[in-house]
């Protein structure tokens, strides 16, 4: 099935590398225009995905955007709407990992864990939602996690905060359903990207020891599922936890 984003614009935060990377040229190579999103210190990578984005096929630019920041986040989203007309879907991908038991996970970390996993996504969409509806609709994923659904020994804080994406994410798909906007979470497993790699070999078999197809997702396996559930493809599939887990929560 061919999925078309022609005519259609939005936005895709933590997009310069990883899975956002990858779902931001998924969108341009479906004919979408895209706003590439990171951090100021992230910009040159930034640009790299606006070229690949753009050698796929669509429109894109970068901003700079730090998800714990709500002025930026509102910012973000009005770029968007200012530059191509409208605001048709978001992907609010930006997240951190902290590694540490519920016992000995430092506060400082944890609440830079949730600030930036939780409230990076609560501010998107208290931003993204009115653009959308003055659009007419459109759709909303938020990246959740495996470890949104399950418990991850050692990811107290990173659990924790995923967790809470899927509740927030069930709650706004109920609150914007008579606005005709969609609002999905993906769940995705173990997948190779530069969070990963940094982890120790000891916690990169645990990451894949749930699943039954025993390797790394690659970014684009993710990215082809959050491109689905923006699209007019999944109409009529909101508020849902989606897991990309080769198998993890089958047992």
């Amino acid at each position: 099935m061919e999925i078309t984003m022609k005519g259609k614009a939005g936005l895709v935060t933590g997009a310069a590398g990883g899975i956002g990377r990858a779902a931001a040229v998924a969108f341009g190579r479906a004919g979408a225009a895209v706003v590439v999103a990171d951090l100021g210190s992230r910009r040159a990578a930034g640009l790299e995905t606006v070229r690949l984005v753009e050698q796929a096929g669509g429109r894109a630019l970068f901003v700079a955007c730090d998800v714990t920041q709500a002025d930026e986040c509102t910012a973000l989203a009005a770029t968007v709407a200012e530059t191509y007309g409208r605001l048709d879907f978001a992907h609010n991908n930006a997240g951190i990992a902290v590694q540490g038991s519920v016992t000995d996970t430092d506060e400082a970390a944890f609440d830079r864990c949730l600030a930036v996993n939780l409230k990076g996504v609560w501010h998107g969409l208290r931003a993204q939602i009115p653009l959308m509806a003055a659009s007419g609709g459109g759709a909303i994923v938020n990246t959740a996690s495996l470890a949104g659904l399950i418990g991850l020994p050692q990811g107290a804080a990173y659990s924790a905060s995923k967790h809470a994406v899927i509740g927030l994410t069930k709650t706004a798909a109920i609150e914007c359903a008579d606005r005709n906007i969609r609002v999905n979470a993906v769940c995705p497993a173990a997948v190779r990207t530069d969070m990963t790699a940094a982890l120790p070999p000891e916690l990169q078999a645990q990451a894949v020891a749930p699943q039954v197809i025993k390797r790394f997702a690659e970014p684009e396996e993710i990215a082809d599922a959050v491109l689905w559930l923006c699209s007019d493809a999944s109409s009529f599939v909101t508020g849902t936890a989606l897991p990309v887990d080769a198998g993890a929560t089958a047992s």
